[in-house]
This record gives structure tokens, sequence and C-alpha cells, in this order.
């Protein structure tokens, strides 16, 4: 703007006086030549001036595609095999297969293998069928404190059913009644009757104390020692009774009824003792050969022993004494 203001002014100038006309048209070649002169060297500037490509060519552009392509085809393959593992393992919103999962828990359908230790709070089945635990070698449950300490274990073997515990109990299903409990000091059975159907019986290394011992309807009762005595003890006695047959008791040697303070009583129609010794005396007179002896007097020895002596008109025991020096 400024060179168009001189130009301008230059001209009226030159108007005025030729001088200044012959300058102005000096002063429009020289702005003219540099002008020319800015414009060549700016041409030849961009000429020379090189341009870089920008970007990825050549092999490195196909690597890129390759790695590109196969990132692809990785990317699909495991979006096939997500699909069929959720196809094959059964996914759904509920759950996993035979796995389901509800407000209450968790449940479970059918068969299942636990590889590792199974941590649960409650285990029930459904109400139309039974519980199975089953393992090809042994079902341990435990029972731990809040220290993680071992309180209780249950186990059952091949071999035997194991349990450890301070106390066991089995109690009724209907009134909770104590049916049978154990610990260190007793075991305690609760149920009314305790039957034993085993061939051998009941086998007791130590002392028993019951208040009742009966066998069953129809059957006999039988105590029996193989070995050893068979003692029964009570502070203020022991009765034993049949009431509609017989009372029998045997023995190899000895048969001792003994009576600190009181005394023996036999109470029966009949008494009889059997194979017990004859005494004999030899008489003067000559009836004595007479019919056999059928009547005998009962003799005591003073050892307590007891024999028959044929009965006389008297008193005979002295006479047939002499059996009292041979026991």
């Amino acid at each position: 703007m400024e060179l168009v203001d001189r130009e301008q002014e230059w001209s009226q100038e030159s108007t005025e006086s030729p001088i200044k006309k012959n300058a102005v048209v000096l002063f429009h070649k020289m702005t003219r030549e540099q002008y020319i002169l800015a414009t060549q060297q700016n041409n030849l500037r961009n000429e020379n001036t090189q341009f870089y490509p920008v970007g990825i060519y050549g092999w490195r552009k196909r690597c890129l595609y390759f790695f590109v392509l196969l990132l692809l085809v990785t990317m699909i393959v495991n979006l096939a095999m997500t699909i069929w593992i959720l196809k094959v393992m059964n996914f759904t919103v509920d759950g996993m297969g035979n796995l389901r999962i509800t407000k209450k828990g968790i449940r479970l359908e059918g068969v299942s293998e636990f590889l590792l230790p199974l941590y649960v709070k409650e285990i029930h089945s459904r109400k139309d069928s039974g519980l199975l635990l089953q393992s090809d070698r042994n079902v341990t449950l435990n029972a731990r404190n809040q220290n993680g300490q071992l309180t209780g274990q249950m186990t059952v073997g091949a071999e035997a059913v194991e349990a450890q515990c301070k106390r066991f109990e089995v109690k009724s299903n209907e009134d909770g009644r104590m049916l049978f409990s154990a610990d260190e000091e007793e075991i305690t059975i609760g149920a009314d009757r305790l039957r034993v159907t085993g061939t051998e019986g009941a086998v007791f290394e130590h002392s028993v104390e019951t208040p009742h011992i009966r066998a069953g309807p129809s059957q006999d009762l039988r105590l029996e020692s193989p070995t050893r005595t068979l003692t029964m003890e009570a502070p203020k006695g022991v009765q034993i009774s049949a009431i509609a047959g017989e009372f029998k008791a045997s023995c190899r040697k000895e048969l001792q009824l003994q009576s600190t303070d009181g005394e023996i009583f036999l109470n029966a129609d009949t008494i009889r003792l059997g194979n017990l010794p004859h005494g004999s005396f030899s008489s003067s007179s000559p009836s004595s050969a007479g019919p056999r002896q059928t009547v005998y007097e009962l003799c005591v020895c003073p050892n307590g022993k007891l024999y028959l002596s044929p009965a006389g008109a008297s008193s005979t025991c002295q006479s047939s004494s002499n059996i009292c020096l041979w026991s």
C-alpha cells in the first residue's frame, strides 16, 4: 500500500516536473526486476525441494497385514471354542449343567464327583429320593471349631465305621428321646428293649448290672460261662423262680447252699435225696435175715454228711456210724 501511495504521489509530482517523471519510471523498472528475481529464486527452491513419503510401505506393510490377519483368525478360533464350551457344559443363566444356583444355595442333580475337599454348611437330598455318599476308599466327615481344630470325625471305611468325638448320641426321630449314648465314662441304652439275636448271645468281659433279665416269648433264658464261674450277687437277695416249670441246678463237683445268718428252707410236698450212701449193721437176732429192707433212717455225720441206715425198732444210726469214718 505504501508503494502504491508513493507511485501515486510520484505520478502526481511527475506532472509537475520531467525530472520526477524519469525517477518514477526508473523506480518501476527496479521494483519489477526485484520481483522477477524473487519469484525465480522461489521457483528454484521449490524445484530443489525433495518430498519424503509418509506411512508404511514394502515388506513392513505386508508383515503388518499378516499379523492383523493372524490376530483375526485367533479371535475367531477363540470365539468358536468359547461357544463350543458353553454348549458342551450347558451353561445357562441359572447355572452350569446339573448345577443350578438358587436363592437357598446350590442345587446339584445327578451323580457328581468331587476331587478335592468339599466345605458346606448343609447337604440334603430331594424330597422324593435319598442321599447317597459314595467313595472308592473312605468317606470321612470332619467337624472343626472356630480355631480350625478337629472336634469330631466320622469315617466309613471298607472294614469299619469309626466315630471320634467327646460324646456319641442316637436319638429318636419322633420325640427326640435318647436311644443310645456313649462317652469315655459310660454307655447308655435308652430303648425300651435290648434284643440280641446272635447265635452266641452277648459277651461281657466285666460285670453286668441290670434290674431284670428276661427271655423272649416261648424262648429259654440261658446264662453261661464256658471256662470260668458265673456269679450273681445282690445285697438284698437273689430270687430265681419258675412259675410253670421246674428249676434245675447241676454241677460236676460240690453244690453248696450256704446261709450265714438265716436258714435254708425247703418247702415241697415231696423232698427226695438220691444216691445217699447206705449204712449197715450186724444184728444178733435170728430174725435179722428177713425180707429186703425198704425203710431207712436218715442219719447225719458230725461233718454234716447224710447217709441212710436201715430202720429198726430204735435208732440204728449209732450202729452204722462207721460210714462217717470214710468221709
